[in-house]
């Protein structure tokens, strides 16, 4: 009897934790616009993973990729506004939301990957942090998003002058636009699903983008020409609702932290291989690659963007000068 009554005693024990369990358990939702198989992809799903294994199952993350649950716009509002705890976004459309984000969308504000990420890991990417968690969004841990460069389909690009005329695909961004306005170009913002098409009938002539990306659109079927600019490296950063972030108690703030960074690790891993990959593979298609030997005549040529930024928002210079001043 005694017996019996020690077994059911366990037993509505084990269910009354897991219903308790089940009562304090999240499960969060979110958003990422890359396809199957891309290192994105695969690293955020690592992350859910990781998140639930490090919070001991109280937090779950659902992942929705290839941008299932609207425009990467759409998904940054969603989780500036609570609808979605969770996303993987470019700092590029975030740069208009948060200005301190938007400094790292200044053409050559870095000089190589290896640089971007010293000025994340320091006061700088703090300062960028703070910015961005002021406006609803915080990150978590910062993504490999590569150099973009220039590619058309006439002539490769060597000096400013090559530029002049040409129509080029830019992101929605004035920065962007206020780059190849002063290259002699001109700017075209268009969404990012409409650029084949354009470049095929000559709606633009051009646009830019990172090895994965101008290989996995096909964009080299139809622009043969990719020249080394490395003009804009803008991270991409795993995101966090700023007000869910701040409602989770420290260990569990830095069981989330921990599985993002570790996420961040697989992701440059598989960054660094997917664009040795792409790159060899549009080679080997035709592609003609060429190097700038000296970007100094377009660095020169972005001062008026830099001088027209900074004038509108003289509280960033010292975030823009410590930058430049990261080893």
């Amino acid at each position: 009897m005694k017996q019996k009554l020690a077994t059911r005693l366990v037993g509505a024990t084990a269910m009354l934790t897991l219903l308790c369990g089940a009562a304090v358990a999240e499960q969060w939702r979110g958003w990422n616009i890359h396809v199957d198989g891309y290192p994105n992809t695969v690293a955020m799903e690592k992350f859910a993973e990781l998140l639930a294994e490090k919070t001991g199952g109280e937090i779950t993350l659902q992942m929705f990729h290839g941008g299932t649950l609207g425009s990467q716009p759409d998904a940054i509002e969603q989780v500036r506004l609570g609808g979605l705890e969770i996303g993987n976004f470019n700092l590029g459309p975030i740069g208009p939301i948060a200005a301190e984000a938007n400094v790292v969308s200044l053409p050559f504000i870095f000089k190589d990957v290896p640089h971007m990420f010293r000025v994340l890991e320091g006061e700088g990417g703090q300062k960028i942090s703070d910015g961005m968690a002021a406006k609803g969004l915080t990150p978590l841990a910062w993504y490999d998003a590569g150099a973009r460069s220039f590619y058309n389909g006439a002539k490769p690009i060597e000096a400013p002058a090559d530029v002049a005329g040409m129509k080029v695909r830019v992101m929605n961004n004035d920065l962007y636009s206020g780059m190849i306005s002063e290259l002699g170009g001109n700017p075209s913002p268009m969404a990012f699903a409409e650029v084949y098409q354009s470049l095929k009938t000559g709606v633009v002539d051009g646009a830019e983008n990172n090895w994965p990306s101008y290989e996995s659109t096909g964009h080299f079927e139809v622009a043969g020409y990719y020249s080394l600019s490395q003009h804009l490296i803008i991270p991409e950063c795993l995101c966090i609702n700023t007000d869910v972030y701040n409602a989770l108690s420290d260990d569990m703030k830095a069981a989330v932290k921990e599985a993002a960074v570790e996420s961040a690790e697989l992701q440059h891993q598989l960054w660094a291989e997917r664009e040795a990959a792409s790159r060899e593979k549009v080679e080997a298609a035709g592609v003609k690659t060429n190097e700038i030997a000296d970007k100094t005549p377009f660095q020169e040529a972005m001062v008026p963007v830099y001088e027209a930024y900074l004038a509108a928002n003289p509280d960033l210079r010292p975030l823009v000068e410590l930058i430049q001043a990261t080893e």
